[in-house]
């Protein structure tokens, strides 16, 4: 990390003292969890306490796999009592992504999102980074902490699930962090929660999709209607990307009056959180990195384009969406390189 990263961590560290009290707000996935676990190990002996907080519901085989494996104490925010805390850290995450986060006025921010703006005492957003994981993994080697075998663990598989096994954006930054981790790590851990079974209630999801299934120039669309929970919507947007031909997945569902919009694509001269933002961020939260990206609209702001009970209706939306967006930039694309302004 060097010279820079020994005085990010003399900033990071003076935020605290020792009577603080610390929450690490997180919108849990396998790279925010391994995120909160560094931050707390990191303020170890020199906070009175520090807790993980869930924004989300967790029901994804893989997040439960590794809070369950690595032995991870977690407190859903619906049972924080804010009071009790003198410090408030978000990483993997800026409070614009999930309406929750809005509850705490953050002092930390550490992630490799797109910035949008946050201000804070303390600011650490790399968004060239393939994972927030690698940014802590810094921390901890400035902080000269060798990570016990389940922070180690947590934290490589943090990095290999957020760049997609290197395939998806990465720097060499991230490659010396799983290097250094892999010296500390339980392969076999890791490779038991990369493989956590599906649980069975959702494989009506995937019967559904596969049968409403419409591909156009490349790109996959499905729409589940209800679901259970959106980490569904994610799981599906990676499994159509494991098929041939598909260059595009493009899945949403409905959950809790939200309607979520999930792409994917192969990374190739392609940008899915530009896309994702110029086809939906009018009408609610939209963004996301090159390959992967997310849209959460409230359903009371789409009444005028479908019934939330009407399948083909929105399924039909949200092509109109996509393939609308994805036209103008071909065209502008295409004006650019004949030299028209």
């Amino acid at each position: 990390m060097g010279r820079s990263g020994a005085e990010k961590l003399r900033r990071f560290y003076k935020n605290f003292s020792g009577d603080d009290r610390v929450l690490v707000a997180i919108n849990a996935d396998p790279d925010a969890i391994a995120s909160a676990m560094a931050i707390k190990r990191l303020l170890w002996r020199k906070v009175s306490g520090v807790t993980i907080s869930n924004v989300n519901l967790i029901s994804r085989p893989d997040n439960s796999a590794m809070i369950r494996l690595l032995g991870i104490s977690m407190i859903n925010v619906d049972n924080i009592e804010k009071e009790r805390f003198s410090k408030f850290v978000i990483t993997d995450s800026q409070p614009d992504h999930h309406e929750l986060f809005s509850k705490f006025t953050f002092n930390v921010v550490i992630d490799h999102h797109p910035d949008s703006g946050i201000k804070a005492d303390f600011r650490d957003i790399r968004p060239t980074y393939g994972a927030t994981a690698s940014i802590l993994t810094e921390y901890l080697r400035a902080a000269r902490i060798k990570p016990s075998v389940k922070l180690a663990t947590g934290l490589l598989y943090a990095i290999k699930t957020d760049t997609k096994n290197f395939t998806r954006q990465t720097l060499i930054e991230d490659v010396r962090a799983f290097q250094f981790l892999f010296k500390n790590a339980n392969m076999h851990l890791a490779r038991k929660i990369e493989y956590a079974d599906l649980r069975f209630d959702y494989l009506k999801y995937f019967r559904n999709a596969i049968d409403t299934l419409h591909l156009r120039r490349g790109r996959a669309y499905v729409h589940l209607g209800m679901v259970i929970n959106p980490d569904i919507c994610v799981l599906l947007a990676d499994f159509f990307m494991r098929v041939n031909p598909i260059k595009w997945s493009i899945v949403s569902g409905i959950y809790n009056d939200k309607f979520i919009v999930i792409l994917r694509n192969d990374g190739i001269r392609k940008n899915a959180g530009k896309l994702v933002k110029d086809a939906f961020s009018t009408l609610g939260s939209a963004g996301g990195h090159r390959s992967m990206a997310r849209a959460e609209l409230n359903m009371e702001d789409l009444s005028d384009f479908f019934h939330k009970d009407d399948d083909k209706a929105a399924r039909k939306w949200v092509i109109n969406q996509i393939e609308k967006t994805a036209k103008k930039k071909t065209t502008k694309k295409q004006k650019k390189s004949n030299g028209q302004p």
